[in-house]
């Protein structure tokens, strides 16, 4: 499908609406999984401009933030997570906070209500990347939201936009009233990312070999993160994305087809239409792994999915949340290996990479799985020992280890990946 196509759908859709057959009111949930106080500057900062983008809607919206919070991710505290500000309540916007105590009442409920197994719960409801996804899900439609619009901590709704002259451009971005305009026409609509996409800080070939890095990226690689596009960054922008003006603008929407097989999506800002429940999979990723986005698209080939012109600006390090009080910065510099917390948090990244790499070959080429590992084993093997020079404080060989428990678990995973999306049916043909 073009873009041409996509508006005349919407003018359709339009004068339907304007014709009183679709429903009056929409209620719209944003749901936050997070281990970082961060989430509550996310809400404060944002709330004002998510109604004024509101006001463009025809319908009313109903506005519902769903937050579920970790304490384990950074050894946080309860407080650390109601510090929104009253100013956010008189606005009758709903705050649902999902507790570990709630998730255990719910988890009681799947087993009595659903027929499910302790364990059926346990791997379904929860806390990390996958469970946590599925908790606000299920939350979501249980609070009966047309529709949830997932949004990472990190994440702030504006464009950063490289000029001719080496300057940038800022420009907001109507998040939400974006995904609105064209889910109705989807299951499942996904924006754009600019700025740091991935954690992975800025290295040069005086500090590791070329060939070595690619070993390693290539090895850790996934479906968003690839030796091309992170070697262009890096030459190009040092190690930055910059936003499309027209995709900025909100020009340019399209139906995703299949890439390798698949309908890719990332975990934000992605909107689920739960009124087409039926095509909406469950979220996936291994013990301890990331993925969490990528097992869920590989569940997408029948779904529609529309890439949607909207941006968010990814603060990968949490270097410029300045940005969140509109203080933008005139330019974008690279994010060093020496730096502070760098070190740990690529490490962690990582780990949680290398540790769905072995599901996700498995899943997309069963065939040919041995071989293919065997090829991601030497790339770690030949690359690690440069890796470690550069970062002294952290012995990178560890990849090793996980990647091999990870292999030899891979179809243990598969059947969970499975089972995961068994009792997400079950529990969707009960709703």
């Amino acid at each position: 499908m073009n873009y041409n196509k996509i508006e005349i759908k919407l003018y359709l859709h339009d004068c339907y609406a304007l014709g009183g057959a679709m429903k009056k009111e929409i209620n719209i949930g944003i749901g936050f999984v997070t281990g970082r106080p961060n989430v509550c500057k996310i809400i404060n900062n944002y709330y004002q401009a998510i109604l004024e983008q509101e006001e463009k809607e025809k319908r009313k919206i109903n506005l519902t933030f769903f937050v579920l919070y970790d304490l384990g991710y950074q050894y946080t505290k309860r407080t650390d997570f109601y510090g929104i500000i009253p100013d956010v309540y008189r606005e009758n916007i709903e705050i649902k906070y999902i507790t570990p105590e709630d998730i255990e009442e719910e988890k009681k409920i799947l087993i009595s209500r659903y027929e499910l197994s302790k364990d059926d719960a346990n791997l379904f409801l929860g806390h990390g990347h996958a469970r946590g996804r599925n908790t606000v899900m299920y939350y979501a439609l249980k609070n009966k939201m047309d529709y949830l619009l997932f949004w990472d901590d990190d994440e702030y709704p504006v464009a950063c936009i490289k000029e001719d002259n080496h300057t940038i451009t800022w420009k907001k971005q109507d998040n939400v009233i974006m995904h609105l305009k064209y889910i109705d026409k989807a299951d499942v609509t996904i924006g754009y990312h600019c700025g740091y996409i991935s954690p992975i800080p800025y290295i040069d070939s005086e500090e590791v070999s070329e060939e070595e890095f690619k070993n390693y990226i290539e090895a850790i690689s996934n479906d968003i993160i690839s030796w091309d596009s992170i070697k262009k960054k890096f030459e190009e922008d040092n190690g930055v994305t910059y936003a499309d003006p027209k995709l900025a603008n909100g020009e340019g929407a399209y139906e995703i087809g299949l890439e390798n097989g698949k309908k890719w999506v990332a975990g934000s800002t992605l909107c689920l239409n739960l009124n087409h429940i039926d095509k909406i999979p469950a979220f996936y990723n291994p013990p301890e792994a990331r993925g969490e986005d990528t097992f869920f698209a590989t569940m997408l080939d029948e779904a529609t999915v529309i890439k949607v012109p909207v941006y968010h600006f990814h603060d990968g390090f949490l270097k410029y949340t300045q940005i969140m009080k509109e203080n933008y910065p005139k330019t974008l510099r690279k994010i060093k290996s020496s730096e502070d917390e760098i070190e740990q948090r690529f490490l962690k990244a990582s780990k949680g990479w290398i540790k769905y790499k072995p599901l996700l070959m498995y899943i997309l080429d069963k065939e040919d799985y041995d071989e293919k590992i065997k090829i991601v084993q030497e790339k770690l093997k030949k690359s690690i020992p440069e890796i470690n020079k550069l970062f002294e404080n952290s012995d990178f060989n560890v990849l090793l280890k996980e990647l091999r428990n990870y292999d030899k678990n891979v179809e243990k995973h598969y059947e969970e990946y499975l089972k995961t999306n068994e009792i997400w049916n079950k529990i969707k043909s009960k709703k």
